[in-house]
């Protein structure tokens, strides 16, 4: 039997201390606990993005899990068996430049471990060099550290997240399912190793994927310099004269006319004295420049497609430090050439080039003025320098950049997916179609899931490239610079004939793409995994479509041979007052739980609900006060409610007699209409916009015209009627409410309903259905007369209590009937002693005021 709810409506109602108890109880009593038994029919799962555990989350976090989560509530409502789980992602550059800060170190492969290294409490100027080992558990206990912290910040938030189902990307689960997938990959010859031209970061000493590319302005000049031929000189103009040592051709367009006779022919090399041929190609554009350019190896893209196509010689010169190879190259040979290369061999390449104009102006190859020009070049989105192009061994994986049958694979999948906002999907088609080569998957990191292979060593030492050795599944997940492969022993490390193990590890993309496959325990879990994949959302922002939603469509097509998801909803930016994005890298971030202190978390999820999906929206307090007063309104409006006399339990709507209650109910009817419609589509902001209006409108309004016949003022058929309609819209609007406004929900649901509010039913039509036909012009006319009595008594500035002597209104008859069926409700909330309805000549409402107001 239900307490009566005057029982359990505090004296006092406030938002104060409301998270902490809530959260507590949730936790206690597993309200967002997922059920495994159901079926997969009966699940929504969805593959919450697992965010970068690199320091603190911002506000910008909150903003857009609280989409997720708004979701993820309403799901639960509808009778879901929700399968939400947060994962952490640990792995990568951001984790590794974080503990190299913080404790003042550095990884060096090459020392061996010390079991007692304890790191210094006050870290120095100069980072200590530590191993490989070292290194890693430093990360580890960091992370772990910063995971409290964040799962602590997301309690706060509201998330109801079923905390037993977490993840990490470098836990041994994580590595094991990231190594099979890799491993398969390879297998099915969806992977590959190969020695390529390889962008490649100088600072972080790591190769770059194409993904996480920026193109950025970058200040330059352009020197005019001559090749010498035969007969005369050709000039060929460049930003970079630093790589004259490593071309290979002059290239210029096979329809230009200025060079038609010199190609087929050969040029020397100013400075160093290297013949080099003069070759054509479509690719070279006759109107930049001089029209002809040298192909160096590699300066660019497009020095890497000539280099390719053309079938030339690999010259590098620059080494993955940043600097010129120390040694003369070999292809250098006149002695003059080889003594000016001395003078720049191990030069920065900034160094190289002050150098080499230097000389250029000395031997009079340096024609004209330089010119100033600022361009965008290729960054490293983490890096502060211009990317390089080396060439290294790394691993890739097929993606569509060459294979024409992948990229249309792609964007069928693309075409599939069910994207939220829709234009979205375009960003993805452009992505697919941009792509110019495979994903570069491998990295020169430390802190990451290892690339799980060996490569035997022939009787001279040397890797053999193609063979790679594999381990047993069962031994997954291995390390190979600690594991030995099968079939050798520990001994054989790094000898003739012997066996190296893979120093690189994949790229965090790499491991991220899998996590609904992390998340879902497939291959360790088969029967979750079938309960939840392919899952039914993944939430994220549009900046990372390329990056992580193109990867894991990739990886399920290859793996699965289907989609990993069916809906993909992105969020927007925030952006600081100046317009512009928020991120740690700019500084212009806000702590959020200074904020969930300071409004109240429901406060800050109200404003963050109001973004509409895929947009950029502007960080506000003001909407956060907004979203604090709402959350206020309903504490107050529930307990008034509840305190007229509202029973617990459902409420009998066969009791709502009156037209105007009957007219309430019908216009919350199509509230919950269109509200379900938006979050079924995903538009949480619609949603929340459609209830919140209402809302008002109800307290406002509503709330005013019937509280005297709900205290019984009138007879006993009009009382019923009012708090029968009073408590099923306050029942409804309470459901409405709790996926943006979890706790304040919970509060004053707990006050007179049994249960949580997040596992009850959402709310549905026919549970405010009547069997009368309704009038909505009754209520209407009645909330348009009760507005203008106020705005009366306001403007002559007299209390909202002051009686009324006489009230005329002037409508159509149509409105003055509907009027007449209201106006018992009208008189009492006006505080009118008199009303005179009067036919209007033009059908216009005139509501006018007589007695103490007037």
């Amino acid at each position: 039997m239900q307490s009566d709810p005057g029982t359990r409506v505090p004296e006092k109602p406030t938002l104060d201390g409301l998270e902490d108890r809530w959260a507590d109880v949730w936790e206690n009593e597993g309200t967002y606990a997922f059920d495994r038994s159901a079926t997969r029919e009966q699940v929504f799962s969805v593959d919450t993005p697992p965010p970068t555990v690199s320091g603190s989350l911002h506000v910008g976090h909150v903003f857009s899990y609280t989409h997720t989560d708004i979701v993820a509530r309403f799901q639960r409502m509808r009778g879901k068996q929700v399968f939400y789980p947060m994962g952490w992602d640990d792995n990568g550059l951001p984790t590794e430049r974080r503990v190299q800060n913080f404790y003042g170190v550095r990884c060096e492969p090459s020392l061996p471990y010390d079991p007692d290294f304890t790191p210094p409490e006050k870290p120095g100027k100069q980072q200590i060099p530590v191993s490989r080992k070292n290194f890693v558990q430093l990360c580890e206990t960091l992370t772990a550290d910063d995971e409290k912290a964040f799962e602590a910040l997301w309690r706060r938030n509201g998330l109801s997240v079923d905390w037993s189902h977490g993840y990490q990307t470098i836990d041994a689960r994580a590595r094991a399912i990231s190594q099979r997938a890799f491993l398969r990959n390879v297998e099915r010859g969806q992977a590959y190793v190969s020695m390529a031209p390889t962008l490649w970061d100088v600072t972080f000493r790591t190769a770059v994927a194409q993904a996480e590319l920026e193109d950025r302005e970058h200040t330059g000049a352009w020197h005019r310099i001559a090749y010498h031929g035969a007969d005369q000189d050709v000039f060929i103009e460049t930003t970079r004269p630093e790589l004259i040592p490593a071309c290979v051709a002059l290239i210029a367009h096979p329809d230009d006319e200025r060079y038609q006779a010199l190609f087929g022919t050969t040029v020397r090399s100013p400075l160093f004295d290297v013949e080099v041929p003069v070759l054509a190609h479509p690719a070279a554009e006759m109107d930049r420049g001089a029209g002809i350019a040298m192909c160096c190896t590699f300066g660019d893209l497009t020095d890497v497609q000539w280099w390719r196509e053309l079938d030339l010689p690999n010259r590098t010169v620059i080494n993955r430090d940043g600097r010129l190879l120390r040694e003369t190259p070999d292809w250098i040979t006149s002695e003059q050439g080889r003594a000016r290369y001395e003078e720049i061999a191990g030069a920065t390449v900034f160094s190289a080039k002050e150098r080499i104009v230097a000389m250029l102006t000395d031997t009079g190859e340096l024609s004209g003025d330089v010119r100033p020009v600022t361009r965008p070049v290729k960054f490293y989105e983490k890096g502060d320098k211009p990317l390089e192009i080396v060439s290294s061994r790394q691993w890739y994986i097929r993606n569509g950049g060459r294979e024409d049958r992948v990229r249309e694979e792609m964007l069928e999948r693309g075409r599939e997916l069910q994207w939220h906002p829709e234009y979205m999907r375009h960003r993805y088609e452009d992505w697919v179609r941009g792509l110019n080569g495979d994903w570069l998957v491998s990295r020169q990191r430390f802190f990451g899931v290892p690339v799980p292979v060996w490569y035997p060593l022939d009787g001279e030492g040397e890797v053999v490239p193609d063979k790679p050795l594999v381990p047993d599944d069962e031994a997954l997940p291995i390390d190979p610079t600690t594991d030995v492969p099968p079939g050798y022993t520990a001994d054989q490390r790094d000898v003739p004939g012997g066996f190296t193990g893979d120093p690189d590890v994949l790229d965090t993309w790499a491991t991220s793409s899998l996590t609904p496959q992390i998340a879902g325990r497939w291959s360790v879990d088969d029967d979750l995994f079938a309960r939840v994949f392919p899952m039914d959302l993944r939430p994220q922002g549009h900046d990372i479509i390329r990056t992580w939603l193109f990867s894991t469509v990739l990886r399920s097509h290859l793996e699965h041979d289907s989609l990993p998801w069916a809906h993909a909803a992105l969020s927007g930016w925030i952006l600081d007052p100046d317009r512009k994005k928020m991120s740690k890298s700019k500084g212009n971030v806000v702590t959020p739980m200074d904020l969930l202190v300071e409004f109240g978390s429901d406060a800050v999820r109200y404003w963050a609900a109001g973004g509409r999906p895929g947009v950029d929206t502007a960080f506000d307090r003001g909407q956060m006060k907004v979203g604090r007063r709402l959350a206020m309104k309903l504490l107050n409006a529930s307990k008034f409610i509840l305190g007229v006399g509202v029973p617990a339990g459902e409420p009998d709507v066969s009791a709502v007699s009156t037209p105007i209650d009957r007219a309430l109910l019908a216009r919350l009817t199509e509230v919950v209409e269109k509200a379900t419609a938006a979050l079924e589509n995903y538009d949480y902001a619609v949603a929340l916009e459609i209830t919140e209006q209402f809302f008002w409108f109800f307290c406002d309004d509503y709330l005013e015209l019937v509280k005297s016949r709900a205290y019984g003022e009138f007879d006993e058929a009009g009382r019923d009627s009012a708090r029968a309609t009073l408590a099923a819209a306050l029942r409804v609007l309470q459901r409405l409410f709790a996926p943006v406004l979890p706790f304040v929900a919970e509060e004053v649901w707990s006050w007179w309903q049994e249960g949580s509010v997040h596992r009850a039913a959402w709310p549905d039509i026919h549970e405010l259905a009547t069997s009368a036909e309704v009038d909505p012009q009754v209520l209407t006319i009645a909330s348009d007369v009760i507005g203008g009595i106020r705005r009366a008594k306001s403007e002559q500035k007299l209390s909202i209590r002051t009686e009324v002597e006489s009230l005329s209104v002037q409508a159509a008859p149509a409105a003055l009937e509907a009027l007449r069926e209201a106006l018992s409700d009208v008189r009492a909330a006006g505080r009118v002693r008199d009303v005179e309805l009067v036919v209007s000549p033009d059908g216009e409402l005139v509501t006018t005021v007589g007695g103490p107001t007037a």
